[in-house]
């Protein structure tokens, strides 16, 4: 098993709190490190239909099977368990006692946020970053690679291609959380909004533009945005707030939360094609913006983060808000830069003032160093924008 960054966030967060919620994508390794954490504690996954009977028709009987806690694994099958959770380790009064883990983020929040309140501290597990892969001695040599292969566990731990893999994952995993979220029957539909999506990613969404490519309603789209969402296999970035006497664009940036899936939707299947596809950059953007969220949900920390456009065109990437002030990203996919390379990162600089705070520029190549007052990392480097 790769090592993760999270897991000393949740060894700590577990003297102080009964339960910890670990989230994330299926697949994204959360089942194996809550195991390895809680090694020699009872495991229990509410995906068995036997188990997650016993636990809807007795709940108490249940969970007087693990006195001294558990791994409960996608406990939001069972969301009737959580309130007797509540009372169980409120009797117990121990801390880190349970490990609970979920791959539906809006259903599985808002059921413990009405259960659990106070009782559970939540981290979010992705894929592997480009650190922890440094770390093992897996990262994929170039940038393209890495763009085609994508960051889930099973494809560095395992002899699989990546297009074989996201075929099985696809069909194993989305399509029947969809049905599950949705009831809905015509996923062929759902399908093609899905590549549709991912030929957007790193753009701004427009959900008239995908309900009349897919030929459904509005309305529909937006719905099936919020699963992908909830499924943790997109995530939309806010436009920053602060318009400088500006006029700003107000819409949302769609981003995938792993470019491997983005590489096997769109058809991408070796790194000669990525190196040429004309979205590359949007691709690359993803990589790097998704990146930067891992960094911050593996210190258990919320990211803030935004991007900004004005309606003349001028853009930085990502803006990361922290406590001493905004740190402004611009995102470059070539292997080379220019002068003309920094000029969205100044002008908000010059615009922002002593708001702005550390800028960097990451890109395509391999060495990082200073240029002015800008930082310049490599694409290996990218987390170190946040330092």
């Amino acid at each position: 098993m790769i090592a993760r960054d999270t897991e000393n966030t949740i060894r700590t967060l577990l003297h102080g709190f009964p339960m910890i919620t670990l989230t994330g994508p299926r697949q994204s390794g959360k089942t194996t490190l809550a195991r390895r954490i809680f090694k020699g504690r009872p495991y229990s996954s509410l995906e068995e239909p036997d188990l997650r009977l016993a636990a809807k028709e007795d709940p108490r009987s249940f969970l007087g099977r693990f006195p001294d806690g558990a791994v409960l694994d996608e406990v939001q099958r069972c969301p009737d368990l959580l309130s007797y959770l509540q009372t169980f380790v409120d009797a117990d009064g121990r801390m880190g006692l349970y490990i609970l883990t979920g791959s539906q983020q809006f259903g599985l929040m808002s059921g413990i946020a009405q259960s659990l309140a106070g009782r559970t501290a939540f981290v979010e597990l992705l894929p592997l970053s480009l650190t922890e892969l440094i770390r093992s001695g897996k990262l994929l040599p170039t940038a393209d690679a890495m763009l085609l292969t994508g960051c889930y566990p099973a494809l560095y731990d395992r002899q699989l291609s990546p297009a074989a893999w996201f075929s099985a994952y696809v069909a194993a995993y989305v399509e029947r959380d969809v049905r599950y979220m949705l009831k809905i029957q015509e996923l062929e539909t759902f399908q093609r909004f899905v590549r549709l999506c991912a030929g957007r990613t790193g753009q701004l969404l427009n959900l008239s533009s995908l309900a009349t490519e897919c030929g459904i309603t509005h309305n529909t789209a937006k719905a099936w945005i919020s699963v992908l969402e909830a499924s943790y296999l997109v995530f939309l970035l806010r436009p920053h707030h602060a318009n400088f006497n500006k006029r700003l664009v107000k819409t949302p940036k769609l981003y995938f939360f792993d470019t491997g899936l983005i590489a096997w939707l769109l058809g991408i299947r070796t790194s000669e094609q990525m190196e040429t596809h004309p979205l590359r950059g949007n691709i690359f953007e993803t990589l790097i913006v998704s990146e930067l969220m891992k960094s911050l949900f593996n210190r258990g920390e919320k990211p803030l983060f935004s991007f900004w456009r004005d309606s003349n065109g001028n853009e930085v990437d990502l803006i990361v808000e922290q406590a001493e002030g905004l740190i402004p990203i611009e995102i470059k996919s070539g292997r080379t830069l220019s002068p003309d390379s920094f000029a969205g990162l100044e002008k908000w600089c010059s615009l922002a003032g002593p708001r702005a705070v550390r800028p960097a520029l990451i890109y395509g190549g391999c060495d990082s160093y200073e240029h002015r007052t800008i930082k310049v990392l490599g694409w290996r480097d990218a987390e170190k924008a946040l330092e």
